[in-house]
């Protein structure tokens, strides 16, 4: 398994990708913002849970499969931008009423906050690339099954992020309760719609290397 010294450079490094805002990011804030904190950290669980798929694909090989393989990586990387699409175009098409644009997420809601979360990361082509390319720079085979290291390994970077992006959900959710008036629930939902859409067509028009989490 890796060294304490091995662990502690991973967890900076991971630290510092998880910090630098990317469409992870941007998809937790904007929840937040139009739903409150705790949309924000239900979206976040949900979108931890999606790179769990990711990091037991890395680490039994799957994720260099879908890496190296162009049919595999265009399906997912296309699914997965449709479904981004599809959650802007729903949210554009929303009329909520005062009460339900001022209330927080309701009970009943939370798990489809967590799937759509955890849907929109485990669709995500990139976020494979990105294990596959990272995950073996600390990886070292003479200290046992590198199954079992880079298991371990996307673990503590799920736990970093967690970390890290729990604090942008709760800061976005603190800034959301101002904006989430009638008006502002409107126009937050105009905003959420349009930023899915965006990260949806960003998605399905990147290019193949691995872009910011």
């Amino acid at each position: 398994m890796p060294d304490l010294h091995t662990l502690l450079v991973f967890t900076a490094a991971s630290a510092v990708l998880i910090a630098v805002p990317g469409p992870s990011v941007l998809y937790i804030v904007t929840r937040s913002v139009a739903q409150g904190r705790r949309a924000g950290v239900v979206s976040m669980l949900g979108i931890e849970a999606g790179a769990v798929v990711h990091v037991v694909a890395a680490a039994i090989g799957l994720s260099a499969l879908i890496a190296s393989s162009a049919t595999a990586f265009t399906i997912l990387k296309y699914a997965g931008a449709a479904y981004l699409i599809f959650l802007g175009l729903r949210k554009l098409a929303e009329r909520p009423s005062p009460a339900e644009e001022a209330d927080a997420v309701p009970g009943r809601t939370g798990g489809r906050l967590f799937w759509e979360g955890a849907l929109v990361n485990a669709l995500n082509p990139k976020v494979a690339t990105f294990f596959v390319a990272f995950l073996p720079q600390f990886i070292d085979p003479e200290r046992g099954s590198t199954a079992l290291q880079a298991l371990l390994l996307g673990v503590l970077f799920i736990a970093v992020a967690v970390v890290c992006d729990t604090v942008w959900a709760v800061l976005a959710g603190t800034a959301s309760g101002r904006l989430r008036s009638a008006t502002g629930g409107r126009v937050m939902s105009r905003v959420s719609g349009s930023v899915y859409v965006s990260l949806g067509a960003a998605a399905a028009l990147a290019e193949g290397r691995p872009p910011r989490r």
